[in-house]
Protein backbone atom coordinates (compact mmCIF):
# COMPACT_ATOMS: atom_id res chain seq x y z
CA UNK A 1 0.00 0.00 0.00
CA UNK A 2 3.10 2.68 0.85
CA UNK A 3 4.75 1.84 -2.61
CA UNK A 4 1.56 2.38 -4.50
CA UNK A 5 0.93 5.51 -2.70
CA UNK A 6 4.45 6.65 -3.41
CA UNK A 7 4.37 5.53 -6.98
CA UNK A 8 0.82 7.83 -6.98
CA UNK A 9 2.99 10.77 -5.81
CA UNK A 10 5.59 10.39 -8.18
CA UNK A 11 3.20 10.28 -11.00
CA UNK A 12 1.57 13.60 -9.44
CA UNK A 13 4.57 15.25 -9.22
CA UNK A 14 5.76 14.36 -12.64
CA UNK A 15 2.62 15.64 -13.83
CA UNK A 16 2.87 18.69 -11.89
CA UNK A 17 6.64 19.67 -12.84
CA UNK A 18 5.20 18.76 -16.68
CA UNK A 19 2.33 21.35 -16.01
CA UNK A 20 4.58 24.01 -14.46
CA UNK A 21 7.47 23.99 -17.04
CA UNK A 22 5.00 24.07 -19.74
CA UNK A 23 3.35 26.72 -18.49
CA UNK A 24 6.69 28.71 -18.17
CA UNK A 25 7.88 28.11 -21.70
CA UNK A 26 4.27 29.02 -23.15
CA UNK A 27 4.31 32.42 -21.41
CA UNK A 28 5.34 34.35 -24.13
CA UNK A 29 6.49 37.26 -21.78
CA UNK A 30 9.22 34.61 -19.84
CA UNK A 31 12.91 36.17 -20.30
CA UNK A 32 11.65 39.65 -20.45
CA UNK A 33 10.78 43.13 -18.40
CA UNK A 34 7.84 45.47 -18.92
CA UNK A 35 9.06 49.08 -19.72
CA UNK A 36 6.31 52.19 -19.80
CA UNK A 37 7.26 54.88 -21.26
CA UNK A 38 6.99 58.06 -18.05
CA UNK A 39 4.33 59.65 -20.13
CA UNK A 40 2.39 56.01 -20.72
CA UNK A 41 2.06 56.80 -24.52
CA UNK A 42 4.18 53.74 -25.26
CA UNK A 43 5.61 50.31 -23.70
CA UNK A 44 7.33 47.44 -24.75
CA UNK A 45 9.24 44.31 -23.32
CA UNK A 46 13.22 44.18 -23.50
CA UNK A 47 15.11 41.17 -22.48
CA UNK A 48 15.61 40.42 -18.70
CA UNK A 49 19.07 40.92 -17.68
CA UNK A 50 19.70 44.22 -20.13
CA UNK A 51 20.47 47.50 -18.61
CA UNK A 52 19.21 50.99 -20.21
CA UNK A 53 21.71 53.38 -21.35
CA UNK A 54 21.62 57.03 -22.01
CA UNK A 55 22.52 57.82 -25.71
CA UNK A 56 23.10 62.20 -25.88
CA UNK A 57 21.62 63.27 -29.31
CA UNK A 58 20.56 59.75 -30.19
CA UNK A 59 17.86 57.32 -29.62
CA UNK A 60 14.97 58.39 -27.10
CA UNK A 61 15.39 54.31 -25.66
CA UNK A 62 18.76 52.25 -25.40
CA UNK A 63 18.77 49.41 -24.05
CA UNK A 64 21.90 46.59 -24.47
CA UNK A 65 22.65 43.29 -22.80
CA UNK A 66 25.40 43.76 -20.21
CA UNK A 67 27.20 40.27 -22.03
CA UNK A 68 26.77 40.93 -25.36
CA UNK A 69 26.72 44.73 -25.64
CA UNK A 70 26.31 44.97 -29.20
CA UNK A 71 22.98 43.17 -28.73
CA UNK A 72 20.65 46.46 -28.75
CA UNK A 73 17.48 47.58 -28.96
CA UNK A 74 16.34 51.11 -29.24
CA UNK A 75 13.81 53.28 -30.05
CA UNK A 76 13.36 56.62 -32.16
CA UNK A 77 11.03 59.21 -31.72
CA UNK A 78 10.35 62.10 -34.84
CA UNK A 79 7.46 64.72 -34.92
CA UNK A 80 5.77 64.07 -38.31
CA UNK A 81 2.71 66.25 -39.86
CA UNK A 82 0.01 65.37 -37.87
CA UNK A 83 -2.22 64.30 -41.42
CA UNK A 84 0.40 61.92 -42.37
CA UNK A 85 -0.29 57.92 -41.59
CA UNK A 86 1.82 55.11 -42.06
CA UNK A 87 0.18 53.73 -45.73
CA UNK A 88 1.03 57.75 -47.04
CA UNK A 89 5.06 56.74 -46.76
CA UNK A 90 4.22 53.41 -48.81
CA UNK A 91 4.06 49.78 -48.52
CA UNK A 92 6.32 48.31 -45.84
CA UNK A 93 8.73 47.36 -48.80
CA UNK A 94 8.81 51.22 -49.55
CA UNK A 95 9.84 52.60 -46.18
CA UNK A 96 11.91 50.04 -45.54
CA UNK A 97 13.35 50.71 -48.20
CA UNK A 98 13.39 54.68 -47.65
CA UNK A 99 14.93 53.76 -43.92
CA UNK A 100 17.69 52.44 -45.46
CA UNK A 101 18.59 55.42 -47.76
CA UNK A 102 17.95 57.34 -44.70
CA UNK A 103 21.15 55.35 -43.36
CA UNK A 104 23.60 55.50 -45.86
CA UNK A 105 25.04 58.83 -47.01
CA UNK A 106 26.16 59.11 -50.38
CA UNK A 107 29.85 59.02 -48.69
CA UNK A 108 29.44 56.26 -47.16
CA UNK A 109 29.77 53.08 -49.07
CA UNK A 110 31.25 51.04 -45.85
CA UNK A 111 27.87 48.81 -45.29
CA UNK A 112 25.48 47.83 -47.28
CA UNK A 113 21.66 47.58 -46.00
CA UNK A 114 19.53 44.80 -47.43
CA UNK A 115 15.93 44.25 -46.68
CA UNK A 116 15.04 41.01 -46.15
CA UNK A 117 11.64 41.02 -45.17
CA UNK A 118 8.79 43.40 -44.49
CA UNK A 119 5.25 42.70 -43.50
CA UNK A 120 2.09 45.11 -42.35
CA UNK A 121 0.31 44.13 -39.31
CA UNK A 122 -2.70 45.79 -37.23
CA UNK A 123 -2.68 45.82 -33.72
CA UNK A 124 -4.88 48.07 -31.20
CA UNK A 125 -6.61 49.98 -33.95
CA UNK A 126 -2.83 51.31 -35.65
CA UNK A 127 -0.68 49.87 -38.38
CA UNK A 128 2.30 49.07 -37.58
CA UNK A 129 5.11 48.24 -40.21
CA UNK A 130 7.72 44.88 -39.54
CA UNK A 131 10.93 45.08 -41.36
CA UNK A 132 13.93 43.16 -41.14
CA UNK A 133 17.20 43.95 -42.36
CA UNK A 134 20.59 42.39 -42.68
CA UNK A 135 23.66 45.58 -42.35
CA UNK A 136 27.22 44.62 -43.28
CA UNK A 137 30.20 46.27 -42.42
CA UNK A 138 33.71 45.51 -43.57
CA UNK A 139 34.52 43.63 -40.42
CA UNK A 140 31.08 42.14 -39.57
CA UNK A 141 27.18 41.31 -40.47
CA UNK A 142 24.54 42.50 -38.04
CA UNK A 143 20.72 41.29 -38.40
CA UNK A 144 17.82 43.67 -37.20
CA UNK A 145 14.16 43.68 -36.39
CA UNK A 146 12.25 46.80 -36.59
CA UNK A 147 9.23 47.93 -36.52
CA UNK A 148 7.53 51.66 -37.68
CA UNK A 149 4.05 52.89 -36.67
CA UNK A 150 2.76 56.39 -36.44
CA UNK A 151 0.55 58.29 -33.57
CA UNK A 152 -0.91 61.43 -33.46
CA UNK A 153 1.85 63.15 -35.44
CA UNK A 154 4.45 60.81 -34.07
CA UNK A 155 6.72 58.31 -35.88
CA UNK A 156 8.30 55.33 -33.46
CA UNK A 157 10.95 53.50 -35.28
CA UNK A 158 11.48 50.72 -32.55
CA UNK A 159 14.32 48.10 -33.34
CA UNK A 160 16.56 45.22 -32.00
CA UNK A 161 19.74 43.95 -33.29
CA UNK A 162 22.69 41.56 -32.73
CA UNK A 163 25.82 40.03 -34.86
CA UNK A 164 25.03 38.03 -37.78
CA UNK A 165 26.89 35.05 -35.36
CA UNK A 166 24.55 35.43 -33.08
CA UNK A 167 21.08 35.82 -34.51
CA UNK A 168 20.26 32.13 -34.62
CA UNK A 169 20.23 32.27 -30.75
CA UNK A 170 18.15 35.37 -30.04
CA UNK A 171 16.21 35.55 -33.25
CA UNK A 172 12.90 34.28 -31.24
CA UNK A 173 13.09 36.70 -28.49
CA UNK A 174 14.22 39.56 -30.35
CA UNK A 175 10.76 38.76 -32.33
CA UNK A 176 8.60 38.76 -29.29
CA UNK A 177 10.68 41.99 -28.02
CA UNK A 178 9.67 44.13 -31.64
CA UNK A 179 6.53 42.73 -31.47
CA UNK A 180 5.65 43.68 -28.10
CA UNK A 181 5.85 47.41 -28.91
CA UNK A 182 2.80 48.94 -27.71
CA UNK A 183 1.14 52.23 -28.15
CA UNK A 184 -0.82 53.05 -24.95
CA UNK A 185 -2.89 55.90 -24.83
Amino acid sequence: MIQMLRSSARVLLSFVLIALIGACSANPSAGLEPFQSTDGRYGFLYPTGWTRVSVPNGPAVVFHDLINSDETLSLVISKINNDIDLENLGTPEEVGDRLIKQLISPDDQSRLIELIDSEERESSGHIFYDLEYKVTYPSSTRHELATVVIDRGTLYTFAAGTDEVRWPKVNSIFQRVVDSFTLLI
